[in-house]
């Protein structure tokens, strides 16, 4: 399908299960590749970012098998040593896979090529690289320097594993360090240089070693030490919680569209930190219900615009600047220069779609100013090949105006039946 067209929406009410989160599936996927014993993995998301994780886990050698026609895996770990010393994988544009498995297997004992779509080959892993060679790693660039594809060979490790990493570019070459840590075998001492973003991603990260058996002791947000001798151990049977990021679309529709929309999933007992864009919907307005595993909004009073800092939501807070369209007043989303190094560059791509909907949008480097239209405007939304772009803007049609999706597929990247659990929730003008 070229295009998805959605008719005028005056109203959004229901209940939606959420799929699981793709942050936390493609992290216990791989703790559950080097840990030692089988784990049984349940709810994990289907989407294209983790079949890219699941198809390269395989190919190394670790045993992967499906129960049934459930969403639950049983993954028999490698306790930290991949059979397949030698592999060409092919990544996609899955950034949480090429990270994380960038500094697995730079610290693995074999040979290596990462390689992906022209668009991860234009998002930097320097910074990931960098550090790793601290620690010994050996790896070289296939293209332009900073950049996929990567040529791996076996490290020759540091015996002093101190290394540094910058914060401020993307949280995943953080998260790729600490899991791959303990393979070293030694402590290792991770600083970071600058502020760190996404912190809540971080926490996530931090969370799930624990749960297979490996404390970092952190010192504020600038150093993670992980002691030597810690091993990776199955936790036997993990659920993967609902993904919060997935949220925000449904919970921003019950805000705009009247509501209540309740999301099963997430809720107050869940360790990521989009949870808490349900917070900004409520600085605009909102009326929001909060239970241990699930979130329901409504709209409150008329939603009005804010000026916040989102640095520690980056993608639920592009979910916001759709909002901005249906608030009184502006809104400013400040400390989101991460955006510019996703899928695509999103505070390009999103000023420019947010223009054709009839919003003012000043675009600057790390920031995004949204006054809205007097009345939303009928467009045909491109998407980049980024599935955020897709889900953010179907929201639109709640302004009674259609809206055409292009490349509606690209939402396979997170939430394959996403247009089908956002119609179950909507009601269109003619119904």
């Amino acid at each position: 399908m070229e295009f998805l067209d959605l008719p005028p929406l005056t109203r959004a009410h229901g209940t939606v299960q959420l799929p699981g989160s793709k942050s936390i599936s493609n992290r216990i996927l791989l703790l559950s590749a080097l840990a030692a014993g089988a784990t049984r993995v349940n709810h994990l998301l289907d989407s294209d970012d983790t079949q890219v994780m699941l198809a390269a886990l395989t190919e190394m050698g670790v045993s992967v098998t499906r129960l049934g026609d459930s969403r639950d895996y049983q993954v028999v770990g490698v306790a930290g040593k991949f059979p397949q010393q030698a592999a060409d994988l092919f990544l996609g544009n899955a950034g949480t896979a090429f990270r994380s498995l960038t500094a697995a297997l730079a610290l693995s004992q074999g040979d290596y090529t990462l390689s992906g779509v022209a668009r991860m080959h234009e998002r930097p892993i320097g910074d990931l690289v960098d550090a790793l060679r601290q620690l010994g790693a050996q790896i070289a660039y296939l293209g332009e320097d900073g950049f996929p594809p990567l040529k791996i060979s076996p490290p020759a490790l540091n015996e002093h594993a101190e290394v540094s990493v910058r914060g401020n570019v993307s949280s995943q070459f953080l998260t790729g360090l600490l899991l791959a840590a303990p393979l070293t075998g030694r402590t290792v001492s991770i600083r970071v240089e600058g502020e760190l973003i996404s912190k809540p991603y971080v926490e996530i990260t931090l969370n799930l070693m624990r749960r297979f058996g490996v404390e970092v002791v952190r010192d504020g947000w600038q150093r993670f030490t992980i002691a030597a001798g810690q091993t990776y151990l199955s936790p036997d049977v993990i659920d993967v919680e609902g993904d919060a990021s997935s949220a925000s679309y449904f919970l921003a529709a019950g805000a705009i569209g009247g509501g209540p929309v309740r999301v099963e999933g997430v809720g107050r007992a869940s360790i990521q930190g989009d949870v808490r864009f349900a917070e900004a919907l409520q600085q605009m307005g909102a009326t929001i219900v909060y239970e241990d595993n699930a979130i329901t909004a409504s709209a409150g009073s008329d939603l009005h615009g804010i000026d916040a800092d989102f640095n520690h939501i980056p993608d639920a807070a592009m979910t916001i600047a759709v909002v901005a369209l249906f608030a009184q007043g502006q809104t400013t989303l400040r400390n989101i220069a991460s955006w510019r190094v996703k899928e695509t560059d999103r505070i390009h791509a999103m000023a420019t779609e947010l223009r054709k909907v009839g919003a003012v949008v000043e675009e600057g480097a790390d920031y995004l100013r949204i006054t809205p239209p007097a009345q939303l405007r009928s467009a045909t939304i491109d998407t980049y090949d980024d599935h955020r772009m897709a889900m953010c803007f179907s929201l639109a049609a709640l302004g009674g105006v259609s809206m055409r999706i292009n490349d509606p597929q690209c939402v396979n990247k997170t939430f394959p039946g996403y247009f089908s659990a956002f119609a179950a929730i909507t009601q269109s003008a003619e119904e």
